[in-house]
C-alpha cells in the first residue's frame, strides 16, 4: 500500500507540475494577444469591448498551445499568432458589429471600384470613384471614414481551404509557411501568387501603405509618421486599397 500511495503521490506531483508549465507558459504569451488584440481593435467601433477580443484571443492561443506540432519545424509564435488573430476575427463575426448599412455602402463602394478597374485596366483614383459615386470628393472621403472599420476584417473574409470550419485567410498565405502537404502548399502558393498579383494594380502609396501595415505590422498612425501623412488620411488611403483588392480578388476567386 506504501509503494502505490508513494506512487500516486508522484503522479498528482508531475500533474501539477505539468500544470504549472503549461500555465506560465500561457502566461508568457498574453502580451502576444494583448498586441494582437489591440491592432485588430484599432478602428473598430466604440461598442467593441478591448477585453471581449483579448479574451478570444486567449482561447485562440491555448487552441495553439494544445494542437502545437514541434515536428511542423514552425515557431510557437508564429502557429500562435495565427490561432489568436482568428479566433478573435470569429468572434468579431459572430457578434456582426458593423451595421448592416455599413456594409451596404462596402459592396457599393467595392462594385464601383471593380468596374472601374475593368474600364481603366488598373485601379482607379480616388476622384474617379467620386465621379462614378456621383459625390463629392468631400462625401467620398466622409464614406471612407464610415467604412474604415470594415476594411479591417475585409481580406480575412476572403479564405480558402476544404475545412469549413477553419477556412484559411487570405492573408495569412503570405506569413505561414506551414504546410499539411503537397497539395495545401500548391493552394498557398496559388493564393500568394493571386494576392501579390492583385496589390500589382495598386498605387504606388497604396502598396506602401499595405507593406507597412500587413508585413512590418506598422499601426496606421505609425504609417502616418513614417509617410508624413496624418492618421486620417492613412486610413483613408488603407480602406481604398482593401476594397480595391477585395474586389479584385473577389472577382478573380469566383472565375
Amino acid at each position: 500500500m506504501g509503494k502505490k500511495k508513494a506512487q500516486s503521490a508522484y503522479q498528482k506531483t508531475q500533474s501539477a507540475n505539468a500544470q504549472d508549465k503549461r500555465e506560465d507558459q500561457l502566461v508568457e504569451y498574453l502580451p502576444l494577444v494583448k498586441y494582437i488584440a489591440g491592432r485588430i481593435a484599432i478602428g473598430l467601433p466604440k461598442s467593441v469591448e478591448l477585453d471581449d477580443l483579448i479574451n478570444a484571443g486567449v482561447v485562440g492561443l491555448i487552441e495553439a498551445y494544445n494542437n502545437f506540432d514541434t515536428s511542423k519545424g514552425v515557431k510557437f509564435e508564429s502557429f500562435a499568432s495565427l490561432r489568436i488573430r482568428g479566433s478573435i476575427l470569429d468572434e468579431l463575426r459572430a457578434v456582426d458589429w458593423a451595421p448592416r448599412s455599413t456594409r451596404a455602402k462596402s459592396r457599393e463602394m467595392e462594385r464601383s471600384i471593380s468596374a472601374l478597374e475593368n474600364t481603366l485596366g488598373r485601379s482607379p483614383s480616388e476622384e474617379e470613384i467620386a465621379e462614378d459615386l456621383d459625390v463629392s470628393m468631400g462625401d467620398l472621403y466622409k464614406l471612407l471614414d464610415d467604412l474604415s472599420s470594415t476594411t479591417l476584417l475585409s481580406l480575412d473574409e476572403l479564405s480558402y481551404g476544404s475545412d469549413e470550419d477553419k477556412p484559411v485567410p487570405l492573408l495569412d498565405t503570405l506569413k505561414s509557411k506551414e504546410s499539411s502537404d503537397a497539395l495545401d502548399q500548391l493552394e498557398r502558393d496559388e493564393m500568394r501568387d493571386l494576392l501579390v498579383d492583385s496589390i500589382e494594380y495598386l498605387t504606388e502609396q497604396e502598396r506602401l501603405v499595405i507593406a507597412l501595415y500587413y508585413y512590418e505590422e506598422l499601426t496606421l498612425k505609425e504609417i502616418g509618421q513614417v509617410m508624413e501623412l496624418s492618421e486620417s488620411r492613412v486610413s483613408q488611403i488603407h480602406t481604398k486599397s482593401v476594397l480595391s483588392l477585395r474586389a479584385k480578388l473577389r472577382m478573380r476567386l469566383l472565375q
